[in-house]
């Protein structure tokens, strides 16, 4: 199956990061990647030593106007890693912010499509802005949705809790 995490409210790394602890704890083998983050977070930290593996490939560098060069290329070498890993290596492949990668043109949609096709496992897609199309091919979408966030009173991301 094909699930989708997207929406601007917060969670979705956290929802996939859940579903991933699931998966381990009931015996199955899961990678994580994630496109576009170089913070260490908790969550990341506590998969990986639960026998997660974690792949990420990202300078740490908020994208401002357009990508550099080496963002596209750290952006490409992870997803031919992505390639072999849902070709069955793994029963669970999240990955996380790969949606927002493709709205920054990092990945074409033809990649992430790809991926459907040749996608031995379940596979998990978070990120703003899923495009109708990645919708209609899924089998799951939740919708993160924001109400209220205190980022909106200046409130910064505080460890333990968004990394």
């Amino acid at each position: 199956m094909i699930q989708i995490y997207t929406g601007d409210g917060k969670g979705k790394t956290t929802a996939a990061a859940g579903l991933a602890l699931r998966a381990v704890g009931a015996g199955k083998k899961v990678a994580f990647f994630q496109f576009m983050k170089g913070r260490e977070s908790g969550e990341v930290a506590m998969l990986s030593r639960l026998g997660v593996v974690v792949d990420r490939e990202w300078d740490g560098a908020f994208v401002v106007g357009e990508p550099t060069e080496d963002q596209r290329r750290m952006v490409q070498l992870q997803y031919h890693r992505v390639i072999k890993a849902v070709g069955g290596l793994y029963d669970l492949v999240v990955l996380d912010e790969i949606i927002v990668a493709l709205g920054f043109g990092l990945l074409r949609k033809e990649q992430v499509l790809r991926l459907f096709e040749i996608g031995r496992c379940e596979l998990v897609l978070t990120g703003r802005g899923a495009t109708k199309e990645l919708i209609d091919r899924a089998d799951l979408v939740t919708e993160m949705k924001k109400i209220k966030h205190y980022f909106d009173k200046g409130v910064a991301a505080r460890e333990g809790i968004e990394f």
